[in-house]
């Protein structure tokens, strides 16, 4: 019979932080995390405990950074072109504004407690903000633009330049959100409109930008598994989620490149 090598008691602050070293991370590192909580098993504290882990590993010296996006800034009624009826235009209305309190939604537990930390600072983009904590933090939310916001001005290009590290923890590369701004460096990217409210002189616009399409699981997991095959990268059990450990130079260099070579195939198949 194979042995149950799950976790079952629930994760400590202590274990969380040695969990972590053996991960790879280290003092001072700017540091991405993308995480499913539920994948951990029983968490003492729960989100709150893997927060507080994260940042006692990275030290003052360190910043940890989060996707905090917010999906529900977004046109309920984008097909819709010309003067709008009273329902569209009802529901339109009732979709929120972006504000820095805003909830992000779909980013996981985590995230949202990064994001409502009182150190925490975030970027302004309506849809595609990122919340950060730590010496880099202000730093890597100062700018994003509307058009392109995972692309080569965004929080992801400084992180970058910082020499970044994603984490990924219980989840796969198809929530990677680098692999977005790896897109944005090849010649041609899939490409997507964003459609949201936007205040212009205190006037509630609607406005459109363009950004890298989504992937829906086609090209990133295969790039992601290339990437750790061609480098031998391993990972580490944190309880029970199954964590990578990726430096973002390094990755981003190997996932343009590959990304630029599936899209220029599907383009000729």
């Amino acid at each position: 019979m194979r042995e149950d090598t799950r976790h079952s008691a629930a994760l400590t602050l202590i274990e969380l932080i040695e969990g972590w070293r053996r991960v790879g991370v280290t003092e001072g590192m700017s540091l991405i995390v993308h995480s499913s909580l539920s994948t951990f098993g029983p968490v003492d504290g729960g989100a709150a405990t893997v927060v507080e882990s994260l940042l006692t590993v990275l030290g003052p010296s360190g910043t940890l950074v989060v996707p905090a996006f917010t999906w529900q800034v977004a046109d309920p009624h984008p097909e819709h072109v010309g003067a709008a009826d009273s329902f569209v235009i009802d529901r339109r209305a009732a979709t929120p504004d972006f504000h820095a309190d805003l909830r992000s939604t779909g980013m996981g537990a985590v995230a949202e407690f990064v994001r409502t930390h009182p150190s925490s600072v975030r970027s302004s983009h309506p849809q595609a903000s990122v919340a950060a904590i730590g010496a880099h933090a202000t730093e890597v939310v100062a700018h994003q633009p509307l058009g392109f916001a995972v692309g080569l001005a965004s929080p992801f290009a400084r992180l970058h330049d910082l020499g970044g590290h994603i984490l990924l923890a219980g989840v796969g590369h198809d929530r990677n959100t680098f692999l977005h701004y790896a897109e944005s460096l090849t010649p041609r990217p899939r490409l997507k409109t964003r459609r949201f409210p936007w205040k212009i002189d205190g006037e509630r616009v609607w406005v459109e930008t363009v950004d890298v399409g989504d992937d829906n699981g086609r090209h990133f997991p295969t790039v992601g598994r290339d990437f750790e095959q061609s480098t031998g990268l391993g990972h580490a059990l944190v309880g029970n989620a199954e964590c990578r450990l990726i430096a973002a130079e390094p990755f981003v260099s190997f996932a343009t490149t590959r990304l630029a070579a599936l899209l220029e195939a599907d383009r000729h198949a």
